[in-house]
């Protein structure tokens, strides 16, 4: 009931641009900033992103916006970032995490990493069906937004503030992050001007999107 009570919170309008705005920057938000993305004022800002802190969506903490400390640095201001707590419903109830983590301890035992990563770049070919591989950052992050990866520009790589496959990539890391990276290869393509590769940090997804210095525009 938690779960359904959580994102039922997000049925209003205000309170889902809110909530969208906030998972979307990656760090923490403050009210007068969030109230300005959802074009709604302050105050209600504040009790919506209460409301959802309330649901568990969201967490909350403060800090001096302006980075300053000492006397005349303001009093600390109210913060909100995603929650890093998962929320799932299914009616009837079913349980594809427990599943997919035994599936995992299943192959990890018994040394599957490279069967496992064959068949993710198949999938991952077959999502991408007949289109050729993708052919720059715009499109990746199109392609990676679509499968929930939630990406950003980063200098000259796309990085993603999502694992679709956190849970179970945080109790088999190599397994899940391998397959992770074999799928978005064959999602994005080996033959094109971008390239995933793996390169993990803490927080986010394992991947890194690339494009060939060569392919870039001038």
């Amino acid at each position: 009931m938690e779960d359904i009570d959580a994102i039922a919170a997000l049925q209003d309008p205000v309170r889902r641009r809110l909530y969208e705005y906030v998972a979307a920057q990656g760090r923490e938000v403050g009210r007068n900033e969030a109230a300005e993305a959802a074009g709604v004022a302050r105050t209600l800002a504040a009790h919506h992103l209460d409301k959802l802190t309330d649901a568990g969506l969201l967490e909350s903490g403060s800090r001096r916006l302006t980075g300053r400390s000492g006397p005349g640095a303001g009093r600390p201001a109210k913060v909100y970032t995603r929650s890093r707590a998962e929320r799932a419903v299914s009616l009837p109830a079913r349980d594809y995490r427990t599943a997919a983590e035994l599936l995992a301890e299943a192959a990890e035992e018994a040394g599957l990493d490279a069967g496992l990563c064959a068949a993710a770049r198949r999938r991952g070919e077959a999502l991408r069906g007949s289109a050729a591989p993708c052919g720059d950052l715009e499109e990746a992050m199109e392609m990676l937004a679509a499968r929930g990866y939630e990406p950003h520009l980063e200098g000259a790589e796309v990085r993603m503030r999502n694992c679709p496959f956190h849970a179970v990539a945080e109790r088999f890391p190599p397994l899940v992050c391998g397959m992770n990276l074999a799928l978005l290869e064959g999602l994005l393509g080996t033959d094109g001007p971008v390239r995933a590769r793996m390169d993990a940090r803490p927080g986010e997804c394992c991947v890194a999107v690339n494009q060939d210095s060569e392919s870039n525009p001038d």
